[in-house]
């Protein structure tokens, strides 16, 4: 079997759990009992060894899918000569986050979902049902159950019982459900390969209820999957809210694209902690054949400016609290020790210790597959400017929120920052080899240092003002001196080069360091087009660094801040050309991975991507702000007072 095309995945979970489907009806990557957790199927790192689930239909067909409107439930249709069928996947939610019970109305049909106590709750959501529908005609399916616990270095043995099979490995267990009653013939269970294989033949108006339970049998087999199914629609539907429609200017296509962005966030976010990884899986390539395969399951401290931004654009105010609460965690912490990622539950040390899992292949043969991150021990200067940017923009969004009762951490990291500013570090690509005095990080410490002053002003809070202002006049020194090339006519990727260009530039008016009509904001932003761009508005991360190696793989959280810049510089005609550019490398289901190759349209990098789903939803939210002051603006006409900042002042 050849590995599937990353676009030709769904994703589906709840409450950080996620699933990949592919096309043709195979699961082929979920971790249980969380994301962050070992895999029981791992068919996109090893199409022979990882495991799968699927379901298909044994004839010859095609198929395509797409998600139940404003829901995460996906269905794939397929068609063979003899018929058509449907198969509907999904994550239960249960109504809440306490156990007990709870009641509503979707499609016609009541749902109740009733629990004795927590356990039963949560072992409710360890599951994926999957229900098979014969449309018209007939149709025979084909199903293939062969989990792998422990990311495939355990092979399960399996026990048959009334209504299925449990497989079990070390202390892990896996129940397939097949009912009862099942109409699936010739069930039969290999040891040999460690596979339940059977069919199943529908015809026209039947359906068919299967599925697996992760730790238990219960309470799968008791519930009602039909009323289970309508109640994880509405609750879907009830997340999202009453909008109808695109909100002001804003076409139609970018709020469908914002709708799945939203979709795939809370997918992502851990109900426990409302931490948020930056990506569902492990060791997707960067680069087919390269050896860039990094675990992107973990939070990632840099990502909190941009998620409390798009969560607050969107409305989602519990779920902006809830990670302001998570990181406001971290910003307690003694600043020498935190780190840039922590795992889901906020561990560091050996949660989240980088290993290589050395008998897999890796996706499309391309390894190692890792399993953790050994960026997480990394100096990297500009979280701490991260953490008091998000803390900052919390408030601007919620007034509620008591910034008096994190300031004496949030004063502690300004003074870090007045103390370290001029180090060294990793910086944001988190380069292994080298450390050098990037100009993102020292960016990001203006930005500490600078939001630390407006906060304790305006808040009337204790600070050393004073010094906050030397070392933030010192930084901006050492930026505008020796972080701008006259010789790129840009500003560079870290001190000292003449020539090294990186997409992280563009943050610079973003952040107000200097204004957008600047000239040597404008003669960057130029520089970014000539330089880092294709025709389409896709951007790489970086050119000519002495660090690493140019990559050809355009990076599209860059083309997303290049498409801000440019709004910024009122250049929207092009900043829209590009938003609408960006969107046709989605997915067909609206899902974008880490980067794209601009050739192809191939999808790359671990997937689906919430830093790209982010830069998304803040730059359709920004473009349609702009547009609705200036629906018609060229280039050349510069006016930065018709637009505001990114981030609100």
């Amino acid at each position: 079997m050849d590995y599937p095309p990353l676009r030709d995945y769904g994703v589906i979970g709840n409450d950080d759990r996620c699933a990949l489907v592919s096309r043709t009806g195979s699961i082929d990557w979920c971790c249980f009992p969380h994301l962050e957790d070992a895999s029981v199927f791992a068919r996109v790192l090893d199409v022979d060894r990882g495991g799968h689930f699927a379901v298909s239909p044994t004839a010859a067909h095609e198929s395509n899918h797409r998600y139940v409107d404003r829901t995460n439930v996906l269905e794939t249709t397929f068609e063979t000569e003899r018929g058509q069928a449907t198969v509907t996947d999904f994550m239960p939610i249960r109504n809440g986050r306490e156990a007990g019970s709870g009641r509503g109305r979707d499609d016609g049909h009541d749902y109740a979902f009733d629990f004795d106590h927590e356990g039963d709750a949560n072992r409710f959501q360890q599951a994926i049902y999957r229900l098979l529908e014969c449309d018209r005609g007939d149709v025979e399916f084909g199903l293939e159950f062969a989990p792998r616990f422990d990311y495939a270095r355990v092979t399960p043995t399996f026990e048959r019982v009334a209504d299925g099979v449990v497989a079990r490995g070390d202390d892990r267990s896996l129940f397939l459900y097949t009912g009862s009653e099942s109409p699936l013939d010739d069930l039969t269970v290999s040891e040999s390969d460690a596979t339940v294989s059977g069919t199943v033949s529908l015809a026209a108006g039947d359906r068919w209820w299967t599925g697996i339970q992760y730790g238990g049998r219960g309470p799968l087999s008791s519930i009602d999957l039909g009323a289970c199914l309508d109640g994880t629609k509405r609750y879907w539907r009830d997340w999202l809210g009453t909008r109808d429609g695109a909100p002001g200017t804003m076409p139609e296509r970018w709020y469908e694209a914002v709708v799945r962005s939203e979709l795939v966030l809370k997918l992502l976010i851990h109900h426990e902690t409302g931490a948020i990884p930056a990506a569902a899986t492990t060791s997707i390539p960067e680069k087919i054949g390269s050896d860039r395969t990094w675990d992107y399951r973990y939070n990632w401290i840099r990502d909190a400016k941009f998620t409390v931004q798009a969560l607050h654009d969107t409305g989602h105010e519990r779920e902006g609290r809830e990670y302001f609460d998570w990181f406001a965690d971290v910003a307690r912490t003694d600043p020498d020790e935190i780190q840039p990622l922590y795992s889901l539950h906020g561990e560091t040390g050996d949660a989240v210790a980088e290993q290589t899992l050395e008998h897999l292949s890796g996706y499309r043969d391309t390894g190692p597959v890792r399993v953790g991150n050994a960026a997480a021990p990394q100096q990297q200067l500009d979280v701490y400017g991260t953490i008091v940017q998000a803390l900052y923009e919390t408030v601007q969004f919620d007034v509620s929120v008591p910034i008096e009762d994190d300031w004496d951490a949030l004063r502690d990291i300004v003074d870090y920052v007045c103390a370290h500013w001029d180090e060294r570090d990793a910086g944001i690509w988190e380069f292994r080899e080298e450390q050098r005095h990037f100009l993102h990080s020292k960016l990001l410490c203006w930005v500490a240092l600078d939001r630390g002053i407006v906060l304790a002003r305006e808040n009337d809070l204790e600070a050393p003002l004073e010094e906050w202002k030397d070392s933030r006049a010192a930084v901006r020194e050492a930026i505008e001196e020796r972080g701008y090339s006259e010789s790129a006519g840009s500003f560079v990727q870290y001190f000292g080069s003449e020539e090294a260009l990186d997409a992280t530039a563009l943050l610079l008016p973003i952040y107000e360091f200097l204004p957008p009509e600047d000239d040597r904001v404008q003669s960057t932003i130029d520089a970014v087009l000539e330089r880092l761009t294709t025709d389409d508005g896709l951007v790489v991360r970086f050119v000519d660094s002495e660090v690493r190696e140019d990559e050809e793989e355009p990076f599209l959280l860059c083309s997303f801040w290049l498409i801000d810049a440019l709004v910024l510089s009122n250049r929207l005609e092009r900043a829209r050309e590009y938003f609408e550019s960006v969107l046709e490398y989605a997915s067909p289901l609206g899902l974008y991975s880490e980067k794209v190759d601009p050739d192809t349209g191939e999808l790359l990098g671990n997937f689906p991507q919430a830093f790209s789903h982010l830069g998304l939803i803040n730059s359709a939210t920004y473009l349609s702000r702009a547009l609705e002051v200036d629906g018609d603006v060229s280039p050349e006409n510069f006016d930065p007072g018709h637009v505001e900042t990114l981030f609100r002042r």
